[in-house]
């Protein structure tokens, strides 16, 4: 704790950086943790666990001592009751910092917003009140005026978001002339798959048909996936890394939820697969070296497309078949 007697906003503004820093360094640990033997990663994870309590208990320690000092200052006032103290611990826990600095950002943005409307709102009442000066003679109509001036603001929102947009790259183009390169060098060619949160296992499905001579439903995969991860969990749970609450998700609830809805699959059930079939998987990205999983595998690779920008629901997977 810092030697001089800190506010309260400054406190919580110091919370929110340390935490924004612990999420960073135990991301970085996390990524080490995938790599390394076990005995590694166990150390790792009990580090990282060690550093999150040490942080919530400084954390929670400071605020109390804070709230301590400011009720020796109001003797005139009561003491808060213990249920208060719960719910002010409560409203200061590292999650709801978080939650609160992406609060804070978009109301800067509301705030932002408003003032440009305001101000384009202003200008169209003087240019109104102009007109009213050159014709003095004329009635006015108010009400038609605030519409006006509504209307113009408005306008003007819309033409600079226009312009905003059209000033953007077109990340979608981008990518599909990018991957295409790609592809055509690795003298591969797409094979897509319907973008309805099944694309992973749909693209693994059609290699496995096409390299290994191996049929497959999306549903089997998915069961076997599950499966494989609750039979590994020490290989699987540093993928299962939650930055919003700063814990590890559990496996069982995960499985269950991979097995039986059509949640994402990602690098985790990649490297399932890989491990199941004994195979290296290889997955061409967009301005990013290739994902690869088990390349010691003994039986045929099998090849991937991921795309970020190109598809309405956003991130997806494609089987690359053989040119």
């Amino acid at each position: 704790m810092s030697s001089f007697q800190e506010t309260e906003e400054e406190l919580l503004t110091r919370h929110r950086k340390e935490q924004r820093d612990l999420v960073n360094t135990t991301t970085s640990l996390k990524k080490q943790a995938t790599k390394g033997e076990k005995k590694k990663k166990k150390e790792i994870l009990k580090q990282i666990e060690t550093m999150e309590t040490e942080l919530k208990q400084r954390h929670a320690a400071e605020l109390k001592d804070l709230n301590s000092n400011n009720n020796s200052t109001t003797n005139d006032k009561p003491s808060a009751t213990e249920e208060e103290d719960e719910e002010s611990d409560d409203e200061f826990s590292p999650e709801k910092l978080l939650a609160q600095l992406e609060l804070d950002k978009q109301r800067e943005l509301e705030e932002e917003e408003k003032k440009k409307a305001a101000k384009a709102a202003a200008k169209a009442q003087q240019q109104s009140n102009s007109s009213d000066n050159q014709q003095p003679k004329a009635k006015r109509n108010r009400r038609k005026e605030k519409i006006a001036a509504r209307e113009a603001a408005n306008k003007k929102l819309s033409e600079q978001a226009q312009l905003e947009a059209d000033q953007q790259p077109d990340l979608r183009k981008i990518e599909l002339e990018n991957m295409n390169s790609i592809l055509s060098i690795r003298k591969l060619k797409v094979h897509e798959v319907p973008a309805d949160g099944h694309c992973l296992f749909a693209s693994v499905a059609d290699q496995l048909k096409v390299r290994h001579n191996i049929t497959k439903t999306v549903q089997e995969l998915r069961s076997a996936a599950a499966e494989h991860i609750r039979k590994h969990p020490n290989d699987f749970s540093p993928f299962l890394f939650d930055e919003t609450t700063m814990t590890i998700k559990e496996i069982e609830p995960y499985c269950e939820e991979l097995e039986n809805t059509a949640i994402w699959g990602g690098d985790l059930e990649i490297t399932a697969f890989s491990q199941i079939f004994d195979c290296p998987i290889t997955v061409i990205i967009n301005g990013q070296s290739p994902f690869a999983a088990n390349p010691e595998g003994k039986n045929p690779e099998l090849k991937l497309a991921y795309y970020k920008h190109s598809f309405g629901l956003g991130e997806h997977y494609n089987s690359l078949r053989d040119a």
